[in-house]
């Protein structure tokens, strides 16, 4: 598939790269770094990045590009880290000549006219590296620290289980660039003491189900004035649950004028099924979804307390 990928990416001259809303840094290393081996290996060509503001990952240097609605009729679309159509961060893909997409997450629909998509890289910017690597493809130090990046955060800096011998073959080639490692954890890492204090108060809030099920609700009223967007809030304190001695299943509930936000998170079930069941979708152990009301939020919370009473499936 990615000699395909790459005869696609040849045949245009304008290319303009999508990836999902409120990017982490996985969308956000993938489509940078994809961007700028593009410019690297094909100077000739027109690359764009599109999309929302990155306020996860406010150190990076993310500036979108703005591209007119014409742009599109004779351009490559091309789709990163992105599962769902429903997630992707402009909808004028689907006005594009053709569309492309690379992604890591379970498959459950077409997207693209060509889709790259394999669950067993732990990123989408191990999925681009491997593409990089196949193809012959000249790094630069912006892509490789773009696409390094993307590795260590959707990895939980190389400790989930998606981690492989690959992961770490495709990350060595990637620091054969000099890129500052130092930097780079600390600007990922490093908190304000405000910040650890507010964690320290939100891990109060930790409630458990009959079967051990740790989660965290926030109603809309109690949302920080000023906070970021309920994804990004979501995605921030399901990660406080994820080292609690005999929790194996954790969710966090964040409300929003979309619905309430729920990240799913488990250490050794499946819980990709529920998400899907709720409209959502993502990974085996990490997954998430919009439901439109606390009463369907609690209903995922049930189903996810029985399946946590039940024999872990891998």
């Amino acid at each position: 598939m990615f000699k395909e990928a790459l005869k696609l990416i040849e045949e245009f001259d304008r290319i303009v790269i999508h990836r999902h809303s409120y990017p982490d840094g996985d969308a956000l290393g993938s489509q940078l770094g994809l961007a700028a081996l593009l410019r690297e290996n094909f100077p000739e060509k027109q690359i764009r990045v599109v999309g929302d503001e990155a306020t996860r990952l406010p150190f990076v240097e993310a500036k979108m590009d703005e591209v007119p609605d014409e742009w599109y009729r004779d351009a490559l679309a091309i789709i990163l880290d992105c599962g769902s159509s429903r997630m992707i961060c402009d909808e004028r893909y689907r006005t594009a000549a053709k569309t492309l997409r690379f992604d890591h997450h379970i498959y459950c629909e077409k997207i693209a006219d060509l889709d790259v998509v394999d669950s067993t890289f732990e990123s989408a910017c191990g999925l681009v590296t491997m593409f990089a690597k196949e193809c012959g493809l000249r790094l630069t130090l912006d892509a490789a620290t773009a696409l390094y990046m993307g590795m260590v955060t959707d990895s939980g800096r190389f400790v989930f289980d998606s981690t492989s011998a690959r992961t770490f073959e495709l990350a060595a080639f990637l620091l054969s660039q000099p890129i500052d490692l130092n930097t780079l954890y600390y600007n990922l890492y490093a908190e304000d003491f405000s910040e650890i204090i507010r964690d320290a108060d939100n891990m109060h809030r930790i409630r458990f189900t009959e079967n051990n099920v740790a989660y965290i609700y926030t109603a809309r009223e109690d949302l920080p004035a000023g906070s970021d967007a309920a994804p990004v809030v979501s995605s921030g304190l399901v990660s406080l649950m994820h080292d609690i001695k005999g929790v194996f299943v954790w969710v966090n509930f964040t409300e929003s004028d979309d619905g309430v936000h729920c990240e799913l998170r488990s250490n050794r079930y499946n819980i990709n099924p529920i998400a899907v069941k709720y409209g959502g979708g993502g990974h085996k152990k990490a997954s998430g979804c919009t439901v439109p009301d606390r009463e369907t939020a609690m209903l995922l919370l049930n189903d996810l307390n029985t399946l946590a009473g039940t024999e872990p499936n891998a």
